[in-house]
Order: structure tokens, then C-alpha cells, then sequence
């Protein structure tokens, strides 16, 4: 077997460009499984990540506005629109569906806040303890609100890193005050943790809505939801280049969450039941992290097939390659082939020292192809910001394949050398 090996390498060096041209197909074949495969378990990663953060039993519903409606608003100046979820929602939600053990409602809109001379268009939201945990956050200074902080109206509030840097650049944050709006001042008791937004795969995970975990978060002010409604009442009023415009919305989402999650759909069901009746027009939108994992994982899988079948094209080029190239080798060792039959070697021997050649190329093939698809997936990831995991087994894997692919395209050359006659072998020239 070393011999068969040491013979075979010094075949190939004989002509090394002419080998390397042979297993470029190889080589990009292989480097194109292995970033496959590291670019989809990132993708799929990333999707169990948001997944976790959404919450498997949970169900969002979400206030939108009425496609006839922002049409219409096109030819008006001044109107009031109103549409969304309501207190009364929200009740019936926590009171009439069984399976629902807890629901947590928010409320968003867009104001500038200041302090001093600095001021900056935040959004604010009216919130409860345990919403932060919703958006995968944490509080990195401070606390966040607590029940006490509703009960009381209690004018203050938790804001994001980029609001604390910008309006308060030198000292500590924690006991100062900002403004929000026209006359209402806040204290400020926690500043949340930095969290960018996700740069996944583009699945249907990072597009739930305006408030979800593909947000960026470190322009949010939150306030007690109590707080909100007593300050700003339920009328967000818009006044740009001279237009005045008004929306009612008393909340903009509720997070539903669910005993377990076989009872998720039926749960999901219900909430668009009960909430037709009691809504004129489709001014909400139901969505379920679950489904969303699924609608993810079936993009992941199509990827899947659209890269292998390009890594799969380029295996079978290159497994042509070598074919094309031993038949050509066979051509050019007639002669030594008849001196080795001539000699003693049989069959089997001429067959082995043919798949030994084509079993040291493509395995070179394919360890390039290992190192170049495992360099790949950080290059991915650092210009695109899409995650790429390298798991052990599969450069194990793709570099099996290429060797595998390379025995098989090299049957048939090693088959024609061991079925020379020997004389007619010795005289050719």
C-alpha cells in the first residue's frame, strides 16, 4: 500500500499543474458543502435563538392600521384614526380564554425627548414588569419598573444605552431627569443593556412587527403603562409642515402567553374569534413564533437544496475531471502498463495502482477544498453579519465525499488500464 502511494504521488508530480486543473472542481466542491453546511446551522441557530427569545407558547397580536384607512389619509389634512387593541381586549383575553395563564400589554409611539439643550426622537413605551424580558434585554444599570412604579403613576422611567449616551455624555445617568414631549419630566431608574439588531438570516423571525427582537433597542424610553395613559392619554397627535393628524390606540401589542404549547394554534385560534367579533375591521395581526420557526425552517431547508445542488455540480465536474485526466494517463502509460503485465502484475494490481493515483488526487482535492470551505463561513460572517458555524463532522464529511466521488470516476479508467493486452501494450510507442 506505501509503495502503491509513494509511486502514485510521484506519477502526479510529473505533472503537477495539470493535477491541480484536474481537481479544481473538487476543490470548490468541497469548500462549497462545508460553508453550506456552516452558514445553514447558523441560520438554524439563529432562528431557535429568536424562537427562545419570542417564546415557544407564546402569541403576539399586534395593533395595525387598516390598509383602507392609510389610504384615505392621503386626501385629508385633519381626522382622528382610530384602531387597534383595546383595554377591553385585553381583559377578555386574560379572563376568557382558560388556556392563557398571562398576557403582557404594551404601548409605543414616537416623541422627542431632551435634556438641557440635547434632544433626540425617542420611542417611548408604556410598559409592566416583565416586559424587557420579551425583547431578550437586560438592565445594565439601575432597575427596570415594578409594580409598585404603576400603582403609584410614578413619573420615571428606564432608557437605552443611546439615549444615555447622547443626553447625558459625562456622569451618571441613574437620578437624573429628561423630558418627553412638551412638559413631562421622568426620572430615570435603569438603563437597559446594548442589543443591535439581529442580523440573521432574513427569515420571517426578524419581521414581527416594530416592536420584536430584529429592533434596535437603544433609542426605547420606558415608562409605567399607567403612567402612559394618564400623561398621554390614548391620542398620538402627529403636526408636520403645517398638517395635524391624530391616532387613538390604547395599545400596540399583547404578548398572550399559553399553558403549553400543544394548546398554542387552538389559543391562537380563539383570540381571532373573539376578537372579530368585537373589531369592524382587520386593524390587528395575530402572529406565532412557532410558525414562524417553521416558516424558517422550510427557507432553510430550500437554501439547503439550492447550495448543495451548486456544490453538487461542481463534485461532478471534478469527478469528471479525473476521469477525463486518468483516461488520458492510461493513454500516455501504455507501455508501462504492458512492462508490468510482462512482468507478473496482475489485473487487480494494475486496477489498484490506477484507484491509489485517483484516490491521492481527490483526497488532495478535497483537503484544499476542507481548508478553503472552513475559511469561508468567519469571511461570511464578518461581512454580511450572518452567523456560520463549522461543526466538526462536516469537513470530515465533505472531504469523504470528494475522496469518494474521486474512486468512483476512477473505476472505469482503472478497469480499460487492466484490461490491456500486454503485447499489444509493449509495442506501442
Amino acid at each position: 500500500m506505501w509503495t502503491a502511494t509513494t509511486l502514485a504521488i510521484r506519477n502526479l508530480g510529473l505533472h503537477k499543474l495539470r493535477a491541480l486543473l484536474t481537481v479544481l472542481g473538487l476543490i470548490f466542491g468541497v469548500a462549497s458543502v462545508v460553508a453550506m453546511l456552516a452558514i445553514a446551522e447558523g441560520a438554524s441557530l439563529e432562528a431557535q435563538r429568536l424562537i427562545a427569545e419570542l417564546g415557544a407558547s407564546n402569541i403576539i397580536i399586534r395593533s395595525v392600521k387598516p390598509m383602507d384607512d392609510v389610504n384615505s389619509s392621503r386626501n385629508q389634512d385633519e381626522f382622528v384614526l382610530s384602531y387597534g387593541l383595546t383595554h377591553d381586549d385585553f381583559k377578555r383575553i386574560t379572563e376568557t380564554l382558560p388556556t392563557v395563564v398571562g398576557a403582557t400589554p404594551l404601548r409605543h409611539f414616537r416623541q422627542n425627548v431632551r435634556n438641557l439643550d440635547k434632544e433626540l426622537e425617542a420611542r417611548v413605551v408604556g410598559a409592566v414588569p416583565g416586559c424587557l424580558e420579551l425583547s431578550g434585554q437586560a438592565i445594565s444599570q439601575g432597575r427596570f419598573l415594578q409594580q409598585v412604579d404603576l400603582d403609584r403613576f410614578a413619573n420615571v422611567c428606564v432608557i437605552g444605552p443611546d439615549l444615555a449616551e447622547k443626553l447625558f455624555p459625562f456622569g451618571d445617568t441613574i437620578g437624573r431627569s429628561i423630558r418627553i414631549g412638551e412638559a413631562h419630566f421622568y426620572r430615570i431608574i435603569g438603563v437597559t443593556d446594548r442589543k443591535v439588531r439581529s442580523k440573521g438570516s432574513g427569515s420571517a423571525l426578524s419581521s414581527g412587527g416594530d416592536f420584536d427582537s430584529s429592533e434596535d433597542f437603544g433609542k426605547d424610553v420606558y415608562i409605567p403603562l399607567t403612567t402612559d395613559r394618564a400623561r398621554f392619554g390614548e391620542l398620538i397627535v402627529h403636526d408636520s409642515q403645517g398638517s395635524y393628524s391624530a391616532e387613538r390606540i390604547e395599545l400596540s401589542q399583547v404578548t398572550v402567553a399559553v399553558d403549553s404549547m400543544q394548546n398554542v394554534e387552538r389559543t391562537a385560534e380563539a383570540l381571532e374569534s373573539m376578537l372579530e367579533q368585537f373589531h369592524d375591521k382587520r386593524d390587528y395581526a395575530i402572529t406565532i413564533p412557532l410558525k414562524l420557526l417553521e416558516s424558517a425552517e422550510a427557507q432553510k431547508r430550500i437554501f439547503n437544496v439550492v447550495l448543495g445542488s451548486i456544490a453538487g455540480i461542481s463534485l461532478l465536474v471534478g469527478g469528471i475531471g479525473i476521469m477525463n485526466i486518468m483516461l488520458a494517463t492510461v493513454t500516455e502509460r501504455t507501455r508501462e502498463i504492458g512492462i508490468r503485465r510482462a512482468l507478473g502484475a496482475k489485473r487487480r494490481d494494475i486496477v489498484f495502482q490506477f484507484l491509489v493515483e485517483t484516490a491521492v488526487m481527490s483526497g488532495t482535492g478535497g483537503l484544499l477544498g476542507v481548508l478553503l470551505g472552513v475559511a469561508v463561513p468567519p469571511m461570511v460572517s464578518s461581512i454580511s453579519g450572518m452567523e456560520a458555524i463549522v461543526r466538526p463532522w462536516s469537513p470530515i464529511l465533505a472531504f469523504l465525499i470528494a475522496v469518494s466521488i474521486g474512486i468512483v470516476f476512477g473505476v472505469y479508467p482503472a478497469r480499460r488500464a487492466a484490461s490491456m493486452d500486454p503485447v499489444e501494450a509493449l509495442r506501442a510507442e
